[in-house]
């Protein structure tokens, strides 16, 4: 199974001095679908990605390609957790691809990614943002069924984050899990025992500035939940680990909620269908 998704924003005058950011072009092909809901005029211009198959298995492939337009301004989201199921050899790829033009904003909000024992994942996130663009984006990987008990005892992981700024790497970041993914994940050198981690990036000419609004809404790091937040070649970098996805599920929107109202004027809540 191979799915694609290509698409690009752009900025439509609606009347004089009425600009409004809508949808330019898309590609989409099984089991991609987009949807586009309808949202209170305060938010952002919004797109559902949608996987109609129910999950990934080895062998599949995932290509996502998003372009936002100089002065638009998109959320693009995940319409339900990702499944990456047991492999029996191939490789699952997920390729993402996201362009950001000047004065434009783009927020990428997938939701889970649950990794079952034995599956097989890489996934690699390239993020380009043109000199005064702005990017919100995020990644948040389950390490098994957790609610079922289970454990990734082995497998593959690759989760690579690619970000530049006019086509040039300012950072770079590459998850590797293999072989014996449960000795990896429980040393306390690595993740410690946790059972979900996750990673916000935000790109932007004022995200040196934004450093400790990101600290502040962290706040103090709770039982089975640690957080920390850096700056990285101007690039503001947030990571959590929690013993419980439910828990880092809980407290990475009550941090993207808060940071977006805090830095962009927008309503302080989660999509819709992050409640679901």
């Amino acid at each position: 199974m191979h799915g694609r998704v290509e698409m690009s924003f752009q900025v439509s005058e609606r009347g004089p001095g009425l600009k409004k950011t809508c949808l330019k072009d898309l590609y989409q092909t099984s089991p991609f679908r987009v949807l586009f809901p309808t949202l209170p005029k305060a938010e952002l211009t919004s797109a559902v990605l949608v996987t109609t198959s129910g999950g990934l298995v080895g062998g599949d492939r995932l290509d996502v390609s998003v372009e936002i337009e100089a002065g638009a301004r998109v959320q693009v989201m995940g319409q339900a957790a990702e499944k990456v199921y047991r492999s029996n050899g191939p490789d699952t790829h997920f390729n993402v691809d996201l362009s950001v033009e000047a004065d434009a904003y783009l927020e990428w909000l997938p939701q889970e990614t649950i990794v079952f024992d034995q599956a097989r994942l890489r996934r690699t996130t390239m993020v380009d943002v043109v000199e005064g663009g702005e990017f919100s984006g995020a990644e948040m990987l389950v390490f098994g069924r957790v609610a079922m008990g289970e454990t990734v005892l082995s497998g593959l992981i690759r989760d690579i984050w690619d970000v530049r700024k006019d086509g040039k790497r300012v950072w770079a970041d590459a998850l590797h899990l293999d072989g014996d993914i449960d000795a990896k994940v429980s040393h306390p050198a690595g993740f410690d025992g946790a059972k979900a981690v996750a990673t916000f990036v935000h790109v932007s000419p004022r995200a040196g500035e934004r450093l400790e609004i990101a600290r502040t809404l962290l706040g103090e790091d709770r039982e089975g939940l640690r957080t920390g937040a850096t700056m990285v070649n101007s690039i503001l970098v947030v990571r959590w680990l929690a013993d419980d996805a439910q828990k880092m599920r809980g407290a990475f929107a009550d941090f993207w909620a808060a940071f977006r109202a805090h830095t962009q004027n927008l309503p302080g809540t989660m999509p819709r269908l992050w409640h679901v």
